[in-house]
């Protein structure tokens, strides 16, 4: 482990290629400029290959094509630019090909503005592209866990052949904090890739596509992936709790505003208010029953994002009617302080 002072953008690429990404591709868009800057400087320097792409859709697609040829590889991007790729993960979701696509989410929609959002939740947790399909969904809260993520992300990616997306904001991107970074991963504990297309020689020859024009074929392909996705939702879901023991009142909140949350519970505790925190580290495995688990204990779930309310779509259908579920947020890349949403929390704790 090596500690230093890091950019979120940089952690990100730093841990990628300690991850052993081999292939990086990319469109460049604020606010994840500095991720593609190191990445250009880095990666050829240490035997990868860094190729700046025409447009985000070329780019996704070298993301499917080296993923094919069995490498681990990794596209970023930031809202708009994540749009664009939506047919290539589509794509790479039915072809089942691993793969990390790294978002660092800004004020939307259209072209917006390069302040910190979390309006891309409905994108990354509903499978944002068409089809049936999904993505394992990391949210960090901050720098070192940002850095661990994508080592993660590599591995669960591997580990399901399913593409993987971490689901950041401008703010942790831009931040600089001190970061443990692990060890670089030996190439050789990189799971194997029979089913790549590395040539023919002495094997039968490998088909990677996401097409199939019998109905009754694609429909056993996409039972395929729903009982991968159903092993994922099993095993795979991670969360972080703060002072729900004896809590009357839980916030839940993801991210940046993940951040923001546990100062705010600290500050309710410190004036008398039981107040917890439920902080979703996989947005997609989204960890419903524990939160349904934790409102049959609580007056309320306040659900606090930097959106119009995504996420509170989840945790009303986790809490049901068990407790009430009011709503914080802020748009347009506006980030609250967390007097501003203390101020909430007390407005529902005392009725």
């Amino acid at each position: 482990m090596s500690r230093v002072l890091m950019r979120g953008n940089e952690a990100i690429a730093e841990a990628a290629i300690r991850a052993g990404c081999q292939c990086y591709f990319c469109y460049p868009i604020t606010p994840q400029g500095e991720l593609v800057e190191y990445m250009a400087r880095e990666l050829p320097a240490r035997g990868g290959a860094f190729l700046q792409a025409e447009s985000e859709t070329a780019a996704i697609n070298m993301v499917y094509g080296a993923s094919a040829a069995g490498v681990r590889t990794m596209t970023s991007s930031s809202s708009p630019g994540i749009s664009l790729k939506l047919e290539g993960i589509s794509y790479m979701a039915g072809a089942r090909l691993p793969g990390v696509i790294v978002n660092i989410m800004r004020g939307g929609p259209g072209l917006g503005n390069i302040a910190p959002a979390q309006g891309d939740y409905f994108q990354a947790t509903k499978g944002g592209g068409h089809g049936d399909y999904r993505l394992i969904v990391l949210a960090p809260s901050s720098v070192q866990e940002a850095a661990e993520l994508v080592m993660l992300a590599f591995d669960l990616s591997d580990r399901y052949r399913t593409p993987a997306m971490l689901l950041a904001d401008g703010m942790l991107g831009q931040m600089m904090e001190p970061v443990e970074l692990p060890d670089p991963i030996d190439p050789a504990t990189i799971p194997g890739r029979p089913w790549a297309l590395t040539g023919a020689v002495d094997r039968a020859p490998n088909v990677v596509l996401s097409f199939d024009l019998d109905p009754q074929g694609l429909k056993e392909m996409n039972k395929g992936l729903q009982r991968t996705y159903q092993e994922i939702t099993e095993r795979e879901l991670r969360w972080e709790e703060v002072d729900t023991e004896d809590a009357d009142l839980l916030i839940v909140a993801y991210g940046s505003m993940g951040r923001i949350a546990k100062s705010v519970v600290r500050s309710a505790r410190e004036e008398g208010i039981k107040a917890g925190l439920v902080r979703p580290i996989t947005l997609w495995p989204f960890p419903y029953a524990r939160i349904r688990e934790l409102s049959e204990r609580v007056s309320t779930v306040l659900t606090a994002e930097l959106s119009a309310g995504q996420m509170w779509e989840d945790v009303r259908l986790a809490v049901g009617d068990r407790a009430a579920t009011p709503f914080f947020g802020e748009l347009g890349g506006v980030v609250p302080t967390p007097r501003d949403v203390l101020s909430e929390v007390k407005r529902y704790a005392n009725g």
